[in-house]
């Protein structure tokens, strides 16, 4: 069965850096497009960042531009998010996501209920 993992969380202090790390299993990774979400206590998913299937685009929230970068290695199945100059408004649990079919042009790569799959999350905390 299709299984995401996601890894990297921890708690760091504010400026600082953590690179995520989302292995995927029992899919053709590079039929998927792949996405970043966080969820904070007490409030919805939202989305952070996403990428193409090739990784020739990527796509982030205005909260997380010029600080994350998403990145993908498809010969491992893996895409990874780095998080610098991180905010303690970052902490969140951070969810990894698979998109079979993606459409651009109207930011539904934004929308929780495009993908198909998800990780199960890993926390990260931003101390002040």
């Amino acid at each position: 069965q299709v299984q995401l993992v996601e890894s990297g969380g921890g708690l760091v202090q504010a400026g600082g850096s953590l690179r995520l790390s989302c292995a995927a299993s029992g899919l053709t990774f590079i039929n998927y497009a792949m996405g970043w979400f966080r969820q904070a206590p007490g409030k919805e998913r939202e989305f952070v960042a996403h990428i193409t299937q090739s990784g020739s685009m990527s796509y982030y929230a205005d909260s997380v531009k010029g600080r994350f970068t998403i990145s993908r290695d498809n010969p491992k199945n893996t895409v990874y998010l780095q998080m610098n100059s991180l905010k303690p408004e970052d902490t969140a649990v951070y969810y990894c996501a698979a998109d079979r079919r993606p459409i651009y042009g109207d930011y539904s790569y934004s929308r929780p209920g495009r993908y198909d799959y998800w990780g199960q999350g890993t926390q990260v905390t931003v101390s002040s």
